[in-house]
C-alpha cells in the first residue's frame, strides 16, 4: 500500500474519530453515507494494522484534533511527510533483510553440502602450483601474461572466457559461442571486477571465485550455476574500449 493512499485514508478516518473524543460511537447504520463512512473506517483499521506493526490510536486521533485546532501541534508540518516516509523505509528494509536472512538460512539448509565441497576445493586449490591468492580470497594462475594497459573499475573491456563449475560444468563460454563479450568491469561479479583489474591486456588467466565474490546463495533461477557455487573462468583480456 502506497503512502499516499495511507494518508488519504487516516485523514478520513480521523475525522470520524474526532466526532466523538471521549470514546467510540455507536450510531446505527442508516443512509447510503452511514454505510460508506463506516466502511472507510474500516479500511483505512485494515490497511494500518497491515503497514505498521506498533500504532497509538490515541496520538493518532490527537494528531488530528491538534492540526485541525491549530493548537498543541507537537511535530512541524514540514517534518511530517519525512516522518512517515523514513519509518516506511525503515520498515520495507527491516522487511526485506528478514526475507533474505530466511531465504539464507532455507539455502544453507537444502545446498549446505554444495557449500562445503566448494570450499573444500578451494582450501585444496590454494597450494597447488602457480596459484595466487588476493585478499579477499580471489584464487588465480596466469596463463599467459600480456604487456598492454591494466583496466580500471570504469573501464570497459573486451573479453573472451570460458567458465565452469568445479565439476567441470559449463554454464557461459564466449569461446563456445566463437565471439567475444564486452562489459563494464563494475557491472560484472565481484570476482571478475577484481581479477580483471589485475590483467594486462594480452593476459590470459585462470580465476577461481569464491561463491560470496560469485552469487553466493542466489545465482539465477534455472541456470546451471547452483547456490553457492565457486566459479572456475578462464579469461582472455583482449581490449580496453575506448
Amino acid at each position: 500500500m502506497k503512502t499516499i493512499k495511507i494518508l488519504s485514508l487516516v485523514t478520513i478516518a480521523l475525522l470520524i474519530a474526532s466526532c466523538n473524543k471521549n470514546g467510540v460511537t455507536n450510531k446505527p447504520l442508516k443512509t447510503e453515507i452511514d454505510s460508506i463512512s463506516y466502511a472507510i473506517g474500516m479500511d483505512v483499521a485494515r490497511n494500518v494494522k497491515a503497514s505498521f506493526t506498533e500504532f497509538d490510536k490515541d496520538l493518532f486521533i490527537q494528531g488530528y484534533v491538534n492540526m485541525s485546532d491549530s493548537s498543541n501541534i507537537l511535530i512541524e508540518e514540514t517534518k511530517v511527510q519525512q516522518i512517515i516516509q523514513t519509518y516506511m523505509q525503515r520498515m520495507q528494509q527491516e522487511k526485506a533483510k528478514k526475507q533474505q536472512e530466511e531465504a539464507l538460512k532455507k539455502a544453507e539448509e537444502q545446498f549446505g553440502e554444495n557449500k562445503a565441497a566448494g570450499e573444500k576445493f578451494l582450501a585444496e586449490n590454494i597450494s597447488k602450483e602457480g596459484v595466487e591468492t588476493t585478499e579477499s580470497g580471489l584464487q588465480y594462475i596466469v596463463l599467459k601474461q600480456g604487456d598492454g594497459d591494466i583496466p580500471e573499475a570504469t573501464s570497459k573491456v573486451k573479453v573472451h572466457y570460458h567458465g565452469t563449475r568445479i565439476d567441470g560444468t559449463v554454464f557461459d563460454s564466449s569461446v563456445d559461442r566463437g565471439k567475444p563479450t564486452e562489459f563494464g568491469i563494475n557491472q560484472v561479479i565481484p570476482g571478475w571486477t577484481e581479477g580483471l583489474q589485475l590483467m594486462k591486456v594480452g593476459s590470459k588467466y585462470k580465476f577461481f571465485i569464491p561463491q560470496e565474490l560469485a552469487y553466493g546463495a542466489f545465482p539465477r533461477q534455472g541456470g546451471a550455476i547452483k547456490p553457492f557455487d565457486p566459479l572456475i573462468f578462464e579469461v582472455e583480456l583482449l581490449e580496453i574500449v575506448k
